[in-house]
C-alpha cells in the first residue's frame, strides 16, 4: 500500500498534468480501458520455449533446432499496437512514468501464469547506453514489478561489459546471437541454487535472454525464465 502522503501527491499531479492515452488520445490513463481491451494479448497454446503462439502448443521448429540455456520466455503481448507505442513511449522518448503501468500488466501476466522465480533481475544494459539513455527501461520494469510481487531485485550481479549495436538494428538470427555472444558476465555467485526471472522490455529472437540465461547457470543458477512485456513475431 501507498503512504497516504505518496497518494496526495499522485492525485495533485494527476489534477495538474493529467495524463492522456497513447492510443486514442482519451483523458485519464496511459492507456484507457478502451485500447486495454484490444491489446495483443498472447493466449495458449504457445511454443513451451519462446512463447510464441504456436499450433498444439508444440515446440517451434526454431527452438527444436537452437540450443538453449533459457528454461523459456513468456510474455503478456505481442509486440504491435498500443503496447509497442507504449514499450517506444518508455523506452525512447523518456517516459518513465509509464514503468507502473506496464509492470503492473507483468504482474497480472504472473499471477495467471505462474513462472519459478526467487529473484528478479534486468537485462543490463552497457554503462555506455545507460549514460546515453538516462536509465535502463528493464531495471525500471523490474524494480516496479518487485514491488507488486515481493520478488526482490538483484541488478548488480549481471552485467554486460560489450557496448554492442542495438539488437534491433541486426535482421537475423544469426546476427543477433553474435551480437551478444560473450558480451554478459556475472561479476560473482550470489544466485547459485537460485531460480532467476529476468526482466526486460521485448523479445524478439531471444538472443539476449539466451545469453544472459548461459551466463547465469554458468555461475550457478538452477533456472532462468525470461519475462518481457512483449513477443516480436
Amino acid at each position: 500500500m501507498l503512504p497516504p502522503i505518496v497518494k496526495l501527491k499522485r492525485v495533485a499531479l494527476d489534477l495538474l498534468f493529467p495524463l492522456w492515452c497513447i492510443g486514442c488520445g482519451r483523458e485519464g490513463s496511459y492507456i484507457c480501458d478502451s485500447c486495454r481491451q484490444q491489446l495483443p494479448v498472447i493466449v495458449p497454446p504457445f511454443c513451451p520455449r519462446c512463447g510464441r503462439p504456436q499450433p498444439q502448443g508444440a515446440p517451434c521448429p526454431g527452438c527444436i533446432e537452437a540450443q538453449s540455456d533459457i528454461d523459456g520466455i513468456r510474455a503478456p503481448f505481442l509486440f504491435n499496437g498500443v503496447i509497442r507505442h507504449a514499450i517506444h513511449e518508455l523506452k525512447y522518448r523518456n517516459l518513465r512514468a509509464i514503468a507502473p503501468l506496464l509492470a503492473g500488466f507483468l504482474h497480472d501476466y504472473l499471477l495467471e501464469n505462474p513462472v519459478p522465480g526467487d529473484v528478479l533481475m534486468p537485462v543490463p544494459v552497457h554503462r555506455k547506453r545507460e549514460r546515453e539513455r538516462g536509465f535502463n527501461q528493464s531495471s525500471l520494469l523490474c524494480h516496479e514489478l518487485s514491488r507488486r510481487s515481493g520478488l526482490p531485485v538483484v541488478d548488480d550481479c549481471l552485467i554486460k561489459r560489450t557496448y554492442t549495436p542495438p539488437q534491433a538494428r541486426t535482421s537475423t538470427v544469426t546476427d543477433r546471437r553474435a551480437n551478444v555472444a560473450g558480451v554478459f558476465a556475472c561479476v560473482d555467485e550470489r544466485l547459485r541454487g537460485k531460480q532467476v526471472i529476468l526482466i526486460d522490455d521485448v523479445s524478439t529472437s531471444g538472443a539476449t535472454l539466451n545469453a544472459c540465461a548461459g551466463v547465469l547457470k554458468s555461475a550457478g543458477a538452477s533456472a532462468v525464465w525470461g519475462l518481457v512485456l512483449a513477443l516480436e513475431l
